[in-house]
């Protein structure tokens, strides 16, 4: 099964996508489903090349074991993988029955290619992640008060 334009218009990354577009994006996404506790990719492996889509259910979504974030319907995950073809950054794992709709790097790739927008919309998507991930940075990093 193939994701709807109306799963895909709800990706930031797709939102200004026309219908043809997300009609055609979304004949190269394939339905996945994983029961509860299923990590769905794994930090530091190379768990797949798949960008990820929450149809239904709920993931959480660790690094170093610290849960960061829960993502649900709407939600996307593995950005990075579409582009980068390398190890996870984070841990996903299924809190509930979860249904996602995955499309491989080698498709992103072509549709990116006919559609060189999304290539500006992911480049957008990536310098708001790479600003998060210095803020975080430099969270951590504050000076311990004196004693």
């Amino acid at each position: 099964m193939s994701a709807t334009p109306a799963e895909l218009e709800r990706v930031p990354l797709f939102g200004g996508l026309s219908q043809r577009q997300l009609r055609r994006l979304g004949r190269d996404f394939k339905e996945r489903s994983f029961r509860p506790g299923t990590e769905i990719v794994r930090q530091g492996h190379m768990s797949g090349v798949d960008f990820f889509v929450i149809v239904e259910g709920e993931v959480s979504v660790t690094v170093d074991g610290k849960e960061i974030a829960r993502l649900s319907p709407g939600d996307h995950f593995g950005e990075l993988a579409l582009i980068g073809e390398r190890e996870r950054t984070s841990t996903v794992t299924a809190l509930v029955p979860v249904r996602c709709v995955s499309m491989a790097c080698w498709h992103f790739r072509r549709f990116v290619n006919a559609n060189p927008d999304v290539a500006w919309k992911l480049l957008q998507h990536l310098v708001e992640l790479l600003g998060q991930k210095e803020h975080q940075s430099k969270s951590a990093k504050r000076p311990r008060a004196a004693r």
